[in-house]
């Protein structure tokens, strides 16, 4: 599947089809700064995201792959283009946790521990108590992770402290995932073992997956991948889309 285009009807009733996009970029571009001190980096960049998607973005650092998932996920917002979420019923930060971004950079708060990282969330999200712990177990036994659930963030390596991340994501069984380099501090064996669980949660709860990766292993797990060079989003030819 290439990054492709997509118009939405205006007509107010959507057809099923429609109603499974996740996400839709129109001509979307971010710069940073202003003047002189401009970066752009993400040039007019189109594209879909439909329910039961599994896309690898691959690229070089600096190529434009977290700047994109930060778009998808709604935390930041284009400086030029549209984008759209129309099976998540309008911008996912807007209410109840419908896309869940597993951050590159460290994003646990030292004073709390790996349980209570990721059930805080689901509690801010107004989960009753005794489901988000239910829920936050569950995601961090998937991981392996249910023997350090009372560690706190300093007491672990940092291949566990990505895995607690990617826990936290998963418990709140949002409809789009996008994982920035979820791997990239990992083993083999607890890349794959990773790449695995995030497939088998997004068929479990019918989400849309997006990963951006050096990893060409874990890029040829997913079903789509999309090059990105110099900010833009390329065609399998190496052609700007």
């Amino acid at each position: 599947m290439m990054p492709r285009s997509s118009v939405e009807s205006s007509s107010a009733a959507r057809s099923p089809l429609t109603a499974q996009v996740v996400a839709r970029c129109v001509d979307v571009g971010r710069t940073y700064g202003t003047g002189e001190r401009a970066v752009v980096a993400l040039y007019g960049t189109t594209c879909t995201i439909e329910a039961g998607d599994r896309v690898a973005i691959t690229g070089p650092s600096g190529s434009g792959k977290s700047t994109l998932l930060h778009l998808l996920s709604g935390l930041e917002t284009p400086t030029v283009g549209t984008i759209e979420w129309p099976a998540l019923g309008g911008n996912p930060r807007d209410g109840a946790q419908r896309a869940g971004l597993v951050f590159q950079a460290p994003s646990l708060i030292p004073s709390l521990s790996v349980l209570e990282n990721v059930e805080l969330p689901l509690l801010f999200g107004g989960a009753a108590r005794d489901d988000a712990r239910t829920r936050a177990l569950e995601a961090l036994a998937l991981l392996s992770l249910d023997g350090l659930q009372n560690d706190l963030p300093q007491e672990l390596s940092g291949g566990q402290a990505q895995r607690v991340v990617i826990a936290r994501v998963l418990a709140a069984r949002p409809q789009l995932i996008l994982a920035d380099e979820p791997t990239s501090k990992l083993d083999r064996g607890n890349a794959e073992h990773v790449a695995q669980v995030l497939l088998d949660v997004c068929e479990e709860i019918d989400a849309a997956l997006v990963v951006a990766t050096h990893d060409p292993a874990i890029a040829r797990r997913l079903d789509h991948i999309w090059p990105m060079r110099d900010g833009r989003l390329l065609t399998k030819d190496g052609d700007a889309a």
